[in-house]
């Protein structure tokens, strides 16, 4: 079973201390927590059978994964859904994992962003009520037309409604259909304050789109499935928050790209906390690209994506084997 997120701390205080050989004050200072934090962290590790040093060898009992994750591809903290063969749904546990690591990285007084999409919406839908009223959820780009599910609006507001929180949507369509179009209306005050205030917020909710016929732009209708062809020959490998990018995170130079409302990039890489979460194994390509290009600093997946990317960081993963 899966660490739960409030043990997260002391499993990486342990695995800092005792994996690493990092010193108590290291410890404290990478965590940014008090030395006497750390050990009572460590006390509590051994005491709970988070970590076993009757050996020279220290034997994690849970999550080691994550933690050569966190290691092999520099993220600030990663959570892995156990494998469960007995729900229909595997991917449903993985939402309900990211909906108690979402609240648990909210503080008071937090500006949260975020993005839409089923995996978005079903963690609004799951996620337990909280009284947080002096949290600010922001809507990370343009809406869509009222047919489609998932909208970025309902994901905005569903979060605010379940912390009680203040939502703030952006009244501007995701998609113009001219580039002068999208540069205009990016230039009104009250778009473009909303879109300059995004790097101000604390936490960023999303998770990372695919660039084929089952991409969420393409079935609300911004993309077709052969214009989405043309941007996945010319380098496309993902979607983030409504942007195509590349396989290094960076946003693809195209015409689309420009005529959407949605945060820059270079804003959301300012959020301290970026929270990925993927359900679903077809996203792996967006998913590395997004890590490449510095759009996620915490990340929530199942067991199979993790041994994927850690597969796919090779000797980095293996020198902390």
């Amino acid at each position: 079973m899966a660490i739960r997120p409030a043990e997260q701390l002391i499993h990486k205080a342990a695995w800092l201390y005792y994996a690493h050989g990092l010193r108590q004050d290291q410890v404290a200072s990478q965590l940014k927590i008090s030395r006497a934090s750390v050990a009572m962290y460590l006390r509590k590790a051994r005491e709970t059978g988070i970590v076993n040093i009757s050996t020279s060898t220290q034997l994690f009992t849970d999550d080691v994964m994550a933690r050569k994750l966190e290691d092999a591809l520099k993220l600030d903290t990663v959570w892995i859904a156990p494998e469960n063969g007995h729900v229909a749904d595997p991917s449903i546990d993985i939402a309900v994992l990211a909906a108690s690591v979402f609240l648990e990285l909210i503080k008071k007084g937090d500006r949260i962003g975020v993005a839409w999409g089923r995996t978005i919406y079903t963690i609004a839908d799951i996620m337990s009520y909280a009284d947080l009223q002096d949290v600010t959820v922001v809507q990370l780009c343009g809406n869509l037309g009222a047919p489609y599910s998932y909208r970025p609006d309902q994901c905005t507001m569903e979060i605010a409604r379940r912390l009680n929180a203040k939502g703030l949507n952006f009244y501007a369509p995701l998609v113009l259909t001219t580039e002068e179009l999208a540069r205009g209306l990016r230039a009104e005050p009250v778009i473009r304050e909303q879109l300059s205030g995004i790097s101000q917020c604390d936490l960023a909710l999303y998770s990372v789109g695919t660039v084929d016929a089952d991409s969420h732009v393409v079935k609300c209708g911004a993309l077709t499935t052969s214009e989405m062809d043309v941007l996945r020959r010319a380098g496309a490998a993902g979607v983030i928050a409504g942007q195509i990018i590349d396989a290094q995170g960076k946003a693809l130079d195209c015409s689309y790209n420009r005529r959407i409302i949605s945060a820059e990039l270079s804003s959301l890489r300012k959020i301290e906390k970026r929270l990925v979460v993927v359900q679903e194994d077809s996203k792996f390509e967006p998913l590395v690209a997004a890590i490449a290009g510095g759009l996620c600093t915490h990340l929530v997946v199942g067991a199979r994506m993790a041994r994927r990317l850690l597969d796919h960081a090779g000797p980095a993963a293996e020198k902390i084997a």
